[in-house]
């Protein structure tokens, strides 16, 4: 067995974003995951051998996963800089567009908003209102909304519609037609109509207030469909990714945590099922691996397909720890930069939002979150510049509305960390 010396290092590279390229990174990602297998494998054979592990190795197991989560957030910053396009590229701006364009180019850097207007009356915009801000160009949009999706881990795995009006309405099925076999001259039963639910997404608003300065504005090297779209992505990502996992419904989306939850066994529509893990806190003692595999097939076989598991940071550093019944690791790294760790080869989607592990808590979810979670974005960002409030800057009040919701109960399962 190779005894690696060095998680103190990794730990030091690792909080470098930058440091160096992507393959390099996954290098180190990759070897890092192999220190942590044979640190892991030692703390093992000296709880079996002892009862408990030796403190100088749980500690080096704990530097060294800290460093696996560091290594791996930094080849995510780097994949996604590579992925974003050129300054400049793109398709050429064509006739409306490009003119929209330009009035507001001309009302960001100088505030001169008539031509906006303009435009937006001639459209017969509901944004015509100066007080409500003015309607950012499609293209500008397009990449505020592609930022959103590569920063908000739900978003990228959720089902998304876009609407014009302020609720969407969805019937769903709740119980499929009632169907059956007939001979050629039989007599056909009337068939039983389905079980509708209206499901109803209203879309709330959600802001952004980022800052210039006038000589940033007057920097004609300065992009500024790019500027609006980094300024304004990640603060609508953290405020929304957090709705579409706890949100209470009011005055933002409503996130599948906030449904009711239910024992499997009793599972009906409009709730949320779980299992138990058998322990407050924590997994009981041999059977970690057999209840996750118990909830991977909670879900129905046309569920699982796509089924993503969902957690957080700490408790996807404890699943690592996880073998299965013949040795293996349970947990995988992704087999090249850009492609995302698995467990139990269901890929993970890793936000922050869900809550750790501690008694009670759901702290895995698994499921179908593509026909699952829905995600509503109605057309249109709009911007209301402001010189005034807080010279001498000037502040850009940006606004979208986005709701969210459950549409298919049967979709999405917990994990309860408890006995009961």
């Amino acid at each position: 067995m190779t005894d690696y010396t060095a998680p103190a290092e990794w730990e030091n590279k690792a909080a470098r974003p930058g440091a160096s390229g992507i393959g390099e990174s996954y290098d180190d990602f990759l070897s890092a995951f192999e220190a942590f297998k044979d640190t892991n494998d030692r703390r093992l054979g000296e709880i079996e051998r002892r009862m408990s592990a030796d403190v100088v190795t749980t500690e080096k197991l704990d530097r060294i996963n800290r460093a696996l989560d560091d290594y791996k957030s930094t080849v995510d910053q780097l994949v996604l800089k590579a992925s974003r396009p050129q300054r400049g590229g793109g398709a050429a701006w064509s006739g409306v567009t490009a003119e929209h364009k330009a009035a507001f180019e001309t009302y960001m850097r100088r505030g001169e908003a008539q031509n906006l207007r303009r435009l937006e009356e001639k459209s017969l915009s509901a944004s015509v209102d100066a007080d409500g801000g003015y309607l950012v160009p499609e293209e500008i949009e397009a990449g505020v909304m592609r930022a959103l999706r590569d920063a908000s881990p739900i978003r990228a795995i959720s089902g998304i519609r876009q609407v014009s009006r302020n609720v969407y309405k969805k019937p769903f099925a709740i119980t499929g037609a009632a169907t059956g076999w007939v001979a050629e001259t039989g007599t056909r039963a009337q068939t039983n109509a389905p079980t509708l639910a209206e499901l109803a997404f209203p879309t709330m608003e959600l802001y952004a207030m980022p800052a210039a300065t006038q000589t940033l504005l007057e920097d004609a090297a300065v992009n500024i469909d790019e500027w609006v779209a980094e300024e304004v992505r990640i603060a609508f990502a953290e405020q929304e990714n957090l709705a579409f996992v706890s949100g209470d419904g009011t005055n933002k989306p409503k996130g599948f945590l906030s449904y009711t939850k239910i024992a499997e066994s009793s599972w009906a529509w409009d709730k949320i099922g779980y299992i138990l893990t058998g322990a407050d806190g924590g997994f009981a003692a041999g059977s970690a691996a057999d209840t996750l595999i118990d909830l991977v097939y909670t879900l129905k076989s046309a569920y699982r397909a796509n089924a993503h598991w969902v957690m957080n940071r700490s408790t996807q550093a404890e699943i690592r720890k996880i073998k299965d019944d013949d040795g293996n690791y349970i947990w995988r790294p992704g087999e090249q930069a850009g492609q995302g760790a698995t467990l139990m080869t269901f890929p993970i989607a890793e936000t922050e939002d869900m809550p750790a592990i501690a008694a009670d808590s759901y702290s895995i979810a698994f499921g179908d979150f593509g026909r699952g979670y829905l995600v509503v974005d109605r057309i249109g960002i709009r911007i209301l510049r402001d010189p005034f409030s807080s010279k001498p800057y000037v502040l850009f009040y940006t606004t979208k509305r986005v709701g969210g919701g459950v549409q298919d109960f049967n979709a999405i399962k917990l994990l309860k960390f408890a006995d009961a």
